[in-house]
C-alpha cells in the first residue's frame, strides 16, 4: 500500500500542477472575447480620395438584411459627408469674418441636407458578403459603398447652380469653397 502511495502521489502533485498551470496560462479578458468582423482595415475607410461606409443586417430574409446592410451603410455615408461639409463651413466662418459669411454657411447647410436627402452622388458598392447561420436560420449581411470625393463635391455644385433660392454672391462663395475641396480630393488621388 505504501509503494502504491509513493507511486500515485508524485503523479497526482504533477496532474495538479499541469492543471493549474494551464488555467493561469488562459488570459481571461473582462471586456469579453474578440470578435473578427469582415470589411475592416484600410480598403474600408474613408481617406483625401473616397467617402466610405460599411454597413450590417441581420433577419431571417436575405433580402430585408440587404436592405438593413444598405441603409446602415448609407447613413454612415452620409454622416461623413455632412461632417465634412460642416467642418469646411465652419473653416469658412473662420477665414472670412464679414456678416454674409454666416447666410453662407446656412445656405451651405442646407444644400448639404437636401443633396444627401435626395442621393448621393456617384454611389458605389464595392464589397458585399453574405453569411447563413444554420443554427439561428438568420443571414447576415455586409456592404461597403464608396463615392468619390471629387464627384460629390461636383455634383454639389450642380445642385447649388440649380437652386433658385441661393443668391450670387453665395453661389460664388460656395462653389468657392466647393473648389477647394474638389482640387483637395484631386491632389489626394494622384
Amino acid at each position: 500500500m505504501t509503494t502504491l502511495r509513493t507511486i500515485l502521489a508524485p503523479i497526482a502533485l504533477g496532474a495538479l500542477l499541469i492543471g493549474g498551470f494551464t488555467a493561469c496560462s488562459k488570459k481571461v479578458n473582462p471586456a469579453g472575447q474578440k470578435v473578427s468582423q469582415p470589411f475592416n482595415g484600410n480598403k474600408y475607410q474613408s481617406n483625401g480620395t473616397w467617402f466610405r461606409g460599411t454597413g450590417t443586417g441581420v433577419s431571417q430574409a436575405q433580402n430585408i438584411a440587404r436592405s438593413k446592410a444598405d441603409l446602415d451603410a448609407k447613413n454612415q455615408l452620409a454622416g461623413q459627408v455632412g461632417t465634412n461639409m460642416r467642418a469646411v463651413t465652419d473653416q469658412y466662418l473662420g477665414e472670412t469674418g464679414n456678416t454674409g459669411a454666416s447666410d453662407v454657411a446656412d445656405k451651405f447647410q442646407s444644400l448639404v441636407r437636401e443633396v444627401m436627402n435626395t442621393e448621393m452622388a456617384d454611389l458605389r458598392k464595392f464589397d458585399e458578403e453574405v453569411r447563413y447561420n444554420e443554427t439561428t436560420k438568420d443571414y447576415t449581411v455586409y456592404v461597403a459603398y464608396e463615392i468619390r470625393k471629387n464627384a460629390m463635391f461636383r455634383f454639389m455644385k450642380k445642385q447649388a447652380k440649380a437652386d433658385d433660392k441661393i443668391d450670387a454672391i453665395t453661389q460664388k462663395k460656395i462653389d468657392e469653397i466647393l473648389d477647394k475641396e474638389i482640387e483637395k480630393a484631386e491632389r489626394a488621388g494622384e
